[in-house]
């Protein structure tokens, strides 16, 4: 019996990069996986063919986690494909993508992730998990200054991680809880390449600072292993170059 089996997890924004990863992680040890996409049904398609090819149980469910409807539709899909909800990976994130509006940053990182929260939470049994995945820039933005195109993301994801946390004591009284997952500039995300034709050398420079950047298959394995860490709630766990926010 692999350690998940018989357990459910949603990992927001897994149609590729990072949540693809963890999504193919949990179902390797025996969740049912819901992949959630927000536009490229084909893409996720491909992630759910390949953990089912691999043995695995997943379902791919389109939903923007902007609109009010986006997050029960996965809770819902949940409960329909697998009978329940155990784990919920907070991936799903952006800011930096033109014409979505203003407040978008802050739509998708704060508001989107505390209501994807509380419409899991009802669902989910005590002894269940939320894995909220973030970065250094965002995590450590009120002490270490970022890049000036990555500011007002970092700032939206501080916010969205100070929410939750906000959450820890109501999510305690169910059993349900919450750690983060925080990591450095991760190699061939779509952030990183962003910031990169921004700030041109951006990567090069992090890569340098850090000593190395993860990969996404290294970062995703590594949020996935949160999903069942023996850590307490509240817990961040820092994956790669911390030392150079905590020490600055």
């Amino acid at each position: 019996m692999s350690e998940l089996t018989g357990k459910t997890a949603i990992v927001t924004g897994s149609s590729r990069g990072i949540g693809a990863v963890v999504a193919q992680n949990l179902a390797a040890q025996g969740a049912g996986v819901v992949i959630n996409y927000r536009q490229k049904a084909p893409r996720a398609n491909k992630v759910v063919q390949g953990i089912v090819d691999a043995g695995g149980r997943a379902v791919a469910v389109g939903a923007d986690l902007t609109s009010p409807e986006g997050a029960q539709a996965l809770v819902d899909a949940a409960i329909e494909n697998f009978g329940g909800l155990d784990i919920l990976v907070l991936n799903a994130s952006g800011g930096m993508e033109s014409g979505m509006g203003e407040d978008y940053a802050l739509r998708l990182n704060r508001d989107a992730q505390v209501n994807m929260l509380e419409a899991a939470a009802a669902a989910m049994p005590a002894g269940s998990r939320v894995v909220f995945v973030t970065s250094h820039q965002a995590h450590f933005i009120d002490e270490v200054a970022t890049m000036d195109a990555y500011e007002p993301v970092a700032r939206s994801k501080r916010a969205g991680e100070l929410a939750l946390r906000e959450r820890i004591p109501a999510l305690a009284e169910r059993g349900i809880e919450l750690v983060v997952v925080s990591g450095d500039m991760i190699e061939g995300t779509v952030t990183a390449t962003l910031l990169d034709r921004a700030q041109p050398g951006a990567i090069e420079a992090r890569r340098e600072a850090a000593g190395r950047l993860y990969s996404v298959e290294e970062f995703g394995a590594e949020v996935a292993r949160m999903a069942t860490a023996d850590v307490p709630s509240g817990h961040t766990e820092y994956v790669g170059g911390a030392g150079h926010f905590t020490q600055s």
